[in-house]
């Protein structure tokens, strides 16, 4: 699974966790009785069968609470009170939900970040008015732990290494100007790297990374117009924006690298979001393949979320009446240039169902057809598809 990025979503979505072992999300629950209103659910991904646990408490819990689960069952929660930010762990305990407080943070905003690479680690990013300050809020030793001010302003949040040390952020200078991809390393008090600089004056923000390979893919408009490109972190070769990967009428968005592809960046596979006016769907690509595979999305999918395997199974957790937790997987296709559109299929998983045959489906137009340190992409050259040898995908894309 890539370390992307993923902040957790809105109230509904699922977030997984490091491993993806977990995932966790608020959902509306209740009785006529006492009431319907959201409550923390967890969901359990790494056994013969996915199956869900809620963890209600007293009351509901607001629709603005952020949850993130951890490797070892525990989610973590966060909630606003008053001036301050709450923070708790949640846990199962028979047949009700425990609770354990950690602390609060006296803080304006404050956003969660994707659980770090530990499995055990949640960071949180307070901005301010000239600097964001990072905090440790999970897996510290007495509570949250301010470990970094970054100057300006910064979002994002993409880990770039196993261990949960290095973190890049989407910065903007204090003094305005360009966003710009920069890497803090937690471990020396928040010392910022530039990572991303292709053109002076483009804005550059990383959206995903996978450490084993250095894969990664980032959102830029250096070529003229917001593009998707991909590189590798600690090569010296260009930054590429294959015309693939921006179908028209649509907006694309990666949420998952094939890990475990040490030295093969280029044959790694990502799950890309696509939506357009016919909803959200799937698509899939591989930096060597040099087209977009597009599928229907399983029935209830949680757009946007799900993990790859080490052999290339796509993982994607959907909830619907008949199924209230699942898993649907996806084999990723290969690039055999006689390949005919659509050539993956869907696995179903223990329920027996088949959801590509049911999810959403592409608008009309788009059927048939460990941790090293990142080395600043200073500069970095930019390379269209067309100029770079890699043809336009016609006959995976919209």
């Amino acid at each position: 699974m890539g370390t992307g990025l993923r902040t957790p979503h809105a109230a509904g979505a699922l977030t997984l966790s490091a491993d993806g072992a977990y995932a966790a999300r608020l959902t509306v629950g209740g009785s006529e009785a006492h009431g319907r209103g959201w409550y923390p659910e967890r969901w359990t991904l790494d056994g013969p069968e996915p199956y869900t646990v809620p963890l209600p408490l007293d009351q509901p819990e607001e629709p603005d609470s952020q949850v993130v689960p951890l490797a070892d069952g525990r989610v973590l929660i966060r909630r606003r009170v008053a001036d301050r930010h709450a923070f708790s762990l949640l846990y199962p305990t028979g047949p009700g939900t425990g609770e354990l407080s950690l602390g609060t943070v006296e803080c304006e905003r404050m956003t969660l970040l994707a659980p770090a690479p530990d499995g055990t680690s949640v960071y949180a990013l307070g901005p301010g008015i000239f600097t964001t300050s990072v905090w440790r809020v999970a897996g510290g030793t007495s509570g949250p732990e301010h470990v970094a001010d970054v100057p300006g302003l910064c979002s994002g949040g993409v880990w770039l290494d196993r261990t949960g040390r290095v973190l890049a952020l989407d910065r903007r200078p204090p003094g305005g100007g360009p966003v710009k991809t920069v890497a803090v390393d937690l471990e020396r008090g928040g010392e910022v790297t530039p990572l991303l600089q292709i053109a002076p004056e483009s804005n550059d923000r990383l959206l995903i990374a996978e450490p084993d390979s250095g894969l990664f893919l980032l959102r830029s408009d250096a070529p003229g117009q917001d593009r998707l490109g991909w590189g590798v972190l600690g090569s010296a070769l260009p930054v590429r924006f294959p015309q693939c990967l921006r179908p028209a009428d649509v907006t694309v968005q990666p949420f998952a690298v094939q890990p475990g592809q040490m030295l093969m960046p280029e044959s790694c596979a990502v799950a890309l979001r696509i939506d357009g006016a016919a909803g959200s769907w799937l698509g899939v690509w591989r930096p060597t393949g040099r087209r977009l595979h597009q599928y229907a999305a399983p029935a209830g999918w949680s757009a946007g979320s799900g993990f790859w395997s080490r052999d290339g199974v796509l993982s994607l957790p959907y909830a619907r009446p008949d199924a209230p937790c699942g898993l649907a997987r996806l084999e990723a296709p290969q690039d055999a240039p006689s390949e005919a559109y659509g050539g993956a299929r869907y696995a179903s998983g223990p329920a027996g169902d088949s959801p590509g045959a049911s999810g959403t489906r592409p608008s009309a137009a788009g059927s048939p057809p460990e941790g090293r340190r990142p080395v600043p992409l200073g500069r970095a050259p930019l390379r269209d598809g067309s100029a770079s040898g890699e043809r336009p995908d016609r006959a995976g894309s919209l």
